[in-house]
């Protein structure tokens, strides 16, 4: 619940602060306009929060509120800013499109299998990170780092 709550908080943050730099200008603009000065900013504030703010701070704005780290894998370290972009790249085209496929599978495959096959777990991630507490991850590094 963590992880949705996450994103909410991101996507809220993201909206928020794009409303607030293009208000002065929607009052002039025909609705074209408004939805090319909203997704500009959008995007702007989304690779800030997911590419850059997580590699400086280990997660996002909205993640770090809910107390959640992004970390890679196998060494539970900071992800590099190559794993982020391809990260933040596949979250914009593939996961807005994640219903789709699911009833897609759904539809198509033979009525044996579950549902929880063909709708994504929301743990898969296709760069190699994993998205933890923070507690847990500070236990792990207790655990690997051995007794004092």
């Amino acid at each position: 619940m963590r992880r949705y709550l996450a994103v909410a908080l991101d996507s809220y943050l993201c909206l928020v602060a794009s409303g607030l730099l293009v208000r002065t200008r929607v009052d002039t603009a025909g609705v074209p306009e408004i939805v090319g000065l909203l997704l500009g900013p959008a995007l702007a504030f989304s690779f800030l929060n997911q590419v850059v703010l997580t590699a400086i701070a280990g997660a996002g704005a909205g993640k770090l509120i809910m107390g959640i780290r992004v970390i890679g894998l196998p060494d539970a370290g900071r992800p590099g800013p190559w794993h982020l972009v391809r990260r933040w790249l596949y979250g914009l085209c593939r996961l807005p499109l994640q219903p789709w496929y699911a009833l897609h599978s759904f539809l198509a495959a033979p009525r044996t299998v579950p549902l929880s096959a063909v709708w994504s777990s929301g743990h898969d991630d296709p760069m190699g990170l994993r998205q933890v507490h923070r507690a847990d991850l500070a236990a792990h590094r207790n655990a690997v780092a051995g007794p004092r």
